[in-house]
């Protein structure tokens, strides 16, 4: 099994780790500290060194943060975590749920008279900072900068990362860094900007078509850069990584130590495009009154698939799909009590190290059974790892990290026989999921326009979930990108080449869980016969190629559309993915994709 790299803690350990920063807050002056789940980078995943919000807490969730007051520590989680804080965290934390409660309302309540809460200015967007010190105008509560106090009581903290990162082929890119570079640089001269500071770690490497590995299941190398508008690039990275890249970035690109970024950036002239969402405060405040507030130049063209990218996505979905096929096989061959959660994702990700081009896993497996499955982003441990029963449902949702492309995908098998209200509620969550992936819409709209279609069927019977319908995912970079969503936030219109996931779920507390993913890619739609073509529409393409459990459908609740879809991909399903099985497989394959 691929290496876990996760920092935790168990819950004991929890009190004498929050009263050594206490002490540390005593020594300061100061009422409370904010630990967010963040690094210098702003991206969503961060290296071990980085787990500070997991290390204190115990809480490894992929967003949240701590409010640590001198008598009461908050834990602030959304929806997708309400469930797994409460395994996670000891008696002295409280879970807040988040963002019902902003940070600036629960601050206000536990500090009457006012107050000292620091906050590292690495760790935080000028946004955040913002978005807190305007409710808190009046209250007498300053959020004030200093060191990280939960580094100072680390005392086996991990070092930084500091692997030599790699080229990532023409081949696969599909657009060398220098046409990139002209590119964007063009853009901020239009805008009239002299330059944009990136800080983020997958904007960075697509820039530079370089690839790295200092986020566990993330090939990307952390740095900073500068991108100017003649299209040069001041690049801030530990020499260490950069040791197999001076030819292929070339003259334009000049590398620098990171220690001296933040003298870099006090020496640029003005504007400066800085992206309030994601820089940290600490750069914001050394450009000062020379921003140019916008957004990280590399973020929507890094999100528009080139063909290139595009077709390696999909030859590794192939491939992976084939991975995927040969473990549910496997897995419908076991007696329903002979099986653990640990067992199955073992043997998943066994099946996927056969591929050569396999770099890594994407992510955690999730393999969660009974109540497990319930917790939305579950972590397999020693303490939790359960038997596969009959009447389980497991939901494995898991995924690849291949040279030409990045995996996602969930599916909830049946173990032995189902419960009648399970298969009710798949079957509803099925009936969103082909609702998107059949959908044609207006160019222009965005994921909060769309995203209750696959909503619809399970709002229906009163049944919803708390995660968003879909994520952008990366070409071989971060299986969670943006700044498209399937989300009724996001107004990031969609554009093609944008790949997504289409995973609708269901999360009964203490019996089960659904869920059902495909990856799918923005397309420009196709008339059909008699349409008028006066308005540019999109479609989905699916990439994802598994069958969906029959045994958990049921079948007279699918209207005919849905059917007919159902069938067809089955049908695309075995004669894609057939032949890259193994005969005993096609066979079980083969009555997999059945048509209902």
């Amino acid at each position: 099994m691929f290496q876990s790299f996760e920092v935790t803690a168990r819950p004991e350990q929890g009190p004498p780790r929050l009263a050594a920063m206490r002490a540390e807050l005593e020594a300061e002056g100061l009422d409370g500290f904010l630990v967010p789940r963040a690094d210098a980078h702003q991206g969503e995943y961060v290296s071990p060194r980085d787990e500070r919000l997991a290390w204190l807490t115990g809480f490894t969730g992929s967003a949240g943060f701590c409010v640590a007051l001198r008598d009461i520590a908050g834990v602030f989680i959304d929806g997708r975590y309400r469930t797994q804080v409460k395994a996670q965290v000891a008696s002295n934390y409280t879970p807040v749920p988040w963002p019902e409660t902003s940070l600036a309302d629960w601050l206000k309540a536990q500090l009457p008279d006012g107050g000292r809460v620091g906050f590292d200015p690495w760790l935080h967007t000028p946004g955040q900072i913002t978005q807190a010190e305007e409710g808190l105008v009046g209250t007498g509560i300053a959020l004030v900068q200093c060191d990280n106090l939960v580094d100072r009581v680390w005392d086996d903290q991990p070092g930084p990362a500091a692997e030599p990162a790699k080229v990532h082929p023409i081949e696969f890119a599909g657009e060398s860094h220098d046409d990139k570079r002209a590119r964007l640089a063009k853009g901020l001269r239009d805008a009239g900007a002299t330059c944009a500071v990136i800080t983020l770690p997958d904007s960075l490497c697509w820039l530079l078509n370089i690839r790295g590995s200092d986020i566990p299941r993330n090939p990307i190398a952390q740095g900073f850069a500068i991108l100017h508008a003649s299209g040069a690039v001041d690049l801030f990275m530990d020499p260490a990584k950069l040791v197999e890249l001076r030819d292929h970035l070339g003259d334009d690109v000049t590398c620098r130590a990171p220690d001296a970024f933040l003298e870099a950036l006090s020496d640029l002239d003005g504007p400066v495009r800085l992206e309030k969402s994601s820089v940290p405060v600490i750069v914001a405040d050394a450009i000062g009154d020379r921003v140019q507030w916008g957004d990280d130049p590399c973020a929507l063209p890094k999100a528009c698939k080139n063909a290139a990218e595009i077709a390696g996505s999909a030859e590794a979905h192939l491939r992976d799909g084939a991975a995927v096929v040969e473990l549910l096989a496997w897995l419908d061959g076991q007696e329903p009590g002979s099986l653990r959660e640990t067992q199955v994702v073992t043997k998943l990700e066994q099946y996927r190290r056969r591929d050569n081009a396999l770099q890594d896993i994407s992510f955690e497996t999730i393999a969660g059974t009974g109540p497990n499955g319930a917790i939305m982003h579950y972590r397999v441990t020693e303490e939790t790892d359960s038997t596969l029963e009959d009447g389980h449902l497991i939901v494995l949702d898991s995924g690849g990290q291949y040279l030409d492309g990045t995996t996602d995908i969930t599916r909830t098998i049946s173990i032995g026989t189902p419960p009648e209200d399970a298969r009710a509620a798949f079957t509803r969550v099925l009936m969103g999921m082909i609702g998107m992936s059949r959908l044609i819409w207006p160019k222009g709209l965005a994921g909060r326009d769309i995203e209750v279609i696959g909503r619809a069927p399970l709002w229906y019977a009163h049944q919803d979930f708390d995660h968003g319908l879909g994520h952008g995912v990366g070409a071989y970079l971060s299986v969670h990108e943006g700044p498209q969503r399937l989300s009724r936030v996001s107004t990031v219109p969609f554009q093609a080449g944008m790949i997504l996931s289409n995973e609708p779920g269901y999360y009964r507390e203490g019996g089960f869980g659904i869920r059902i993913e495909n990856l799918i890619v923005v397309e420009k739609a196709e008339c059909p016969p008699g349409g008028d073509a006066h308005r540019e529409m999109l479609s989905w393409r699916t990439l994802t190629f598994a069958p969906i459990d029959r045994r958990l459908i049921v079948v007279d609740m699918l209207d005919v559309p849905s059917r007919a879809w159902l069938n067809a991909y089955h049908a695309e399903t075995l004669e894609k993915i057939g032949p890259r099985v193994s005969d005993e497989t096609r066979v079980w394959l083969e009555q997999a994709c059945a048509p209902l």
